[in-house]
């Protein structure tokens, strides 16, 4: 039967209405995951302050998650590759819940730092969630998807904040908070289980039919006959292994450090650097911005408030605007990247001289967009760059590199800062700099992959 027949026409609208469906259910999955942990994040330095830390200590524990998410990152992304998303999604949903369960009942330093443990290692549940949507939807409509993705969780962290701190009003209103985030950890591991696992057909990244089924445990395609005959693990189109090969606990462990082997022989080295840099430029214009506007212009940290709320509502509807964005550049993203990162660029150095609060809040409403644009681009990249076959264990990757950032963007606030309020962003605006010439460079190699991912689709 021809692709254009009527039949098949109705086969592609009703894969397209469950998958649009299934998108939809992970949307709120994720929208719930940062409402609740914005709800607990801010107070944590709190906490730790009431519960008799000095700052140095204080400083030390808070760099366990950081730590643990740099190493965990691209295990865990490539464990969801092996074991197949659904069962590594409920096993980090569950276990960051007791993490944060955990974190209500500190009452001292001790249980404050086995609590991180957990949440540490296992809070990857949205970059598994990235990997499930890069499954489902062709690669021209990736950034449209992920920007959706992050315009929803971006509402969870604008409102979980807001709840957080009208928590604290009360009496042990900490606690209530974590108990809470738990609570909500739980609830998504209920709707993870009972998300429409099960569907009947799909769309491969060339367009054609294919059976899909959503199993108890992972996402199924009809892969390839060659794949098939793979004497090796076998592995079906979105990085799962199929329940012939699923023989033991060894062959899992063989698969992601197999994963993880081919990922640090790849040629995706200068995008992760990009990453990198991209990371710790936002990062550094981020990490004084309340003192830095207080000194400079006498802006009080309850206006500060306001337009950082401000610049993270602008930031989540961008992402509504990454469909008609992608159809712009015809879907080469590599152009979207480097001109997101020029014109972030120019903002952090008009910001780093600004001369009033006006051009403050004129540059964080176009940063929120354009960083927006940019954070969505790079995984995009890497996904396309990398290939389909494991992407949890990319997204993973992406993770740890901005880990690194989170570890080196303090130490490197706190030297420049010594010098001048704005030296920070001066600093971001450079390391900025520096990412745009590397992609001007590699314009050529990376446009090719993005003509050749065109004339495929």
């Amino acid at each position: 039967m021809e692709n254009g027949s009527p039949m098949v026409a109705r086969a592609h609208l009703l894969a397209a209405s469950g998958r649009n469906r299934f998108l939809a259910c992970l949307y709120l999955v994720g929208f719930l995951d940062l409402f609740g942990v914005s709800m607990v994040v801010p107070l944590l330095s709190h906490h730790i302050k009431a519960l008799g830390a000095s700052p140095a200590v204080a400083g030390v524990i808070g760099s366990i998650y950081g730590i643990l998410q740099l190493f965990s990152s691209p295990l865990v992304g490539s464990w969801s590759d092996v074991v197949g998303r659904r069962y590594s999604l409920l096993a980090c949903i569950l276990l960051s819940a007791l993490g944060y369960g955990l974190l209500g009942l500190s009452t001292n330093m001790f249980w404050y730092a086995i609590a991180r443990i957990p949440v540490g290692i296992f809070k990857h549940t949205l970059s598994i969630l990235k990997a499930l949507m890069s499954d489902l939807v062709l690669e021209k409509d990736r950034p449209l998807v992920m920007g959706q993705f992050n315009a929803a969780t971006s509402m969870g962290f604008i409102l979980g904040p807001m709840v957080g701190g009208y928590l604290t009003e009360f009496e042990g209103g900490f606690y209530l908070a974590s108990f809470i985030c738990s609570s909500i950890f739980i609830l998504n591991a209920g709707l993870v289980w009972i998300l429409p696992w099960t569907e009947g057909t799909a769309i491969n990244n060339e367009g054609n039919l294919q059976t899909t089924t959503f199993h108890t445990n992972k996402l199924e395609r009809v892969s390839p006959t060659k794949d098939k005959c793979n004497p090796d693990v076998v592995q079906v189109a979105n990085g799962d292994i199929t329940p012939d090969s699923y023989r033991s606990s060894w062959i899992q462990v063989v698969s992601v450090l197999k994963k993880i082997k081919n990922l640090a022989c790849s040629d995706l080295s200068d995008i992760l650097l990009i990453r990198l840099l991209m990371a710790l430029a936002i990062l550094l214009y981020h990490s004084n911005f309340t003192l830095a506007v207080d000194e400079r212009f006498g802006i009080k940290p309850k206006i500060t408030g306001y337009i950082i709320g401000y610049s993270n509502i602008v930031g989540a509807l961008a992402g509504f605007l990454l469909g008609p964005l992608t159809r712009l550049y015809e879907h080469n993203v590599y152009t979207m990247l480097l001109h997101s990162s020029t014109v972030t660029f120019l903002l952090i150095s008009l910001y780093a001289a600004a001369s009033s609060v006006w051009i403050v809040i004129f540059c964080c409403t176009f940063l929120a967009f354009s960083t927006t644009v940019g954070r969505t681009c790079i995984t995009d990249l890497e996904l396309t760059v990398g290939g389909n076959r494991a992407t949890g264990t990319l997204i993973g990757a992406g993770q740890s590199v901005t880990s690194i950032g989170r570890i080196i963007a303090p130490l490197l606030s706190g030297i420049v800062q010594e010098f001048s309020p704005c030296g920070p962003p001066s600093l971001g605006a450079a390391l900025t700099l520096t990412a745009v010439l590397l992609m001007a460079v590699n314009k050529s190699h990376y446009g090719c992959i993005a003509d050749t991912k065109l004339k495929n689709e």
